[in-house]
């Protein structure tokens, strides 16, 4: 509906109204995109002003054009996309388990009120624990290298799609379930026809929340025994001293997360229409 329409065209199918209405929101879409991109050049501009007159410590915070050359090194000595292919593949690795396995739990939980009950301090314990602190232990447990980043990454994300698609399945209207059930509708039919479509919103949104924490489990993950990555490269760089290194790699790593969360915005999009 909001696809890029040619607003000068007179010759639509769309009432003067809804083309107007059309126009005006696609024009916002786009003033939000530019102030956006302005937002970000601006912050990179005042950054390297300030570096330049010395205003700030650049030993501490490096700068932008000290920054990019650290990139064009990493990218020209090949190692760049190694670090990131590793954190990448980590990452989507944990990621897709969490979801999935979490989204199990909980229609687990949704199906059967004993298994609901039962579990459901158990939930609220797993979900206060700090898996970040705990990822040591999940490391020696699952093993060193890329199984106990991937290990941590679910850790870190599995427990908040469980509550967060259990909460969402737990608040769906029971006047359609019970018309359902009327009708002599089984269990699973009401999970497919009703449920799963009514949860739709909460479950991408459970997504959107599991790209932030995928990528912190493994960047923690490749703090503790990793030799490449994202997360090693950042450690390697505060252990050498070399901080324009640590900081062109969180931004590398904030380019990641942006485009990995664009790919389930996209998703979204497809989802939504399938609703």
């Amino acid at each position: 509906m909001f696809n890029k329409i040619n607003c000068k065209n007179t010759n639509h199918e769309f009432s003067k109204e809804h083309l107007d209405f059309l126009c005006t929101h696609q024009k916002k879409k786009k003033v939000i995109f530019i102030t956006q991109i302005s937002l970000i050049v601006v912050f990179f501009l005042l950054w390297e002003i300030a570096a330049r007159l010395e205003i700030i410590d650049t030993f501490l915070t490096s700068y932008p054009s000290q920054m990019w050359n650290v990139f064009l090194n990493l990218l020209k000595d090949g190692s760049l996309m190694k670090h990131i292919g590793v954190s990448t593949f980590e990452t989507v690795i944990g990621f897709l388990l969490g979801t999935v396995l979490g989204t199990i739990v909980a229609i687990l939980l949704w199906w059967s009120d004993f298994i609901s009950q039962v579990l459901d301090p158990y939930m609220v314990v797993l979900n206060a624990l700090p898996k970040t602190a705990l990822a040591p232990i999940i490391i020696l447990w699952a093993g060193a290298g890329i199984t106990g980043i991937i290990v941590t990454a679910l850790s870190v994300s599995i427990v908040v799609t469980i509550l967060e698609v259990y909460g969402g399945f737990r608040e769906v209207d029971e006047d359609k379930i019970k018309m359902l059930e009327t009708f002599g509708a089984t269990k699973l039919q009401v999970l497919r026809k009703v449920i799963i479509p009514a949860s739709i919103p909460t479950i991408v949104n459970s997504l959107k929340i599991n790209v932030g924490l995928s990528w912190v489990g493994v960047i923690v993950g490749e703090f503790l025994v990793s030799q490449a990555g994202i997360g090693y490269l950042i450690v390697y760089g505060g252990q050498v001293f070399k901080l324009d290194l640590v900081m062109t790699s969180v931004i590398i790593l904030a380019i990641l997360a942006a485009l990995m969360y664009q790919g389930v915005a996209y998703f979204e999009k497809k989802l939504m229409k399938w609703r």
